[in-house]
């Protein structure tokens, strides 16, 4: 799928990007040929092959999941210049 100008203006509309119209030449060249680097690698044949973190094959030691410190959520809500119901109260900043 090439990338014309027109898609370019587009995304960059949706993106509330501005970009000039002599840019736009450019980079419709430069997304198309990232597109076309990413189908290449569609044809790299994958069966069989175990997806994997990292490539040395390390694990990262786990630990127990527990509860090793709190239970003095009064003491720390006394800091607090607001708290309703044993939480924090904060100004609304969703309009």
């Amino acid at each position: 799928m090439p990338i014309d100008k027109d898609t370019v203006s587009k995304v960059s509309n949706l993106a509330r990007i501005e970009i000039d119209d002599k840019q736009l030449e450019k980079l419709s060249k430069e997304l198309d040929s990232v597109i076309e680097w990413i189908n290449t690698l569609n044809e790299v044949e994958t069966e069989g092959v175990e997806p994997i973190a990292n490539v040395t094959g390390q694990t990262l030691p786990l630990r127990e999941d527990k509860v090793n410190d709190g239970g003095y959520a009064e003491k720390i809500l006394n800091n607090a210049p607001e708290q309703a119901s044993g939480f924090f109260v904060v100004p609304k900043v969703v309009e």
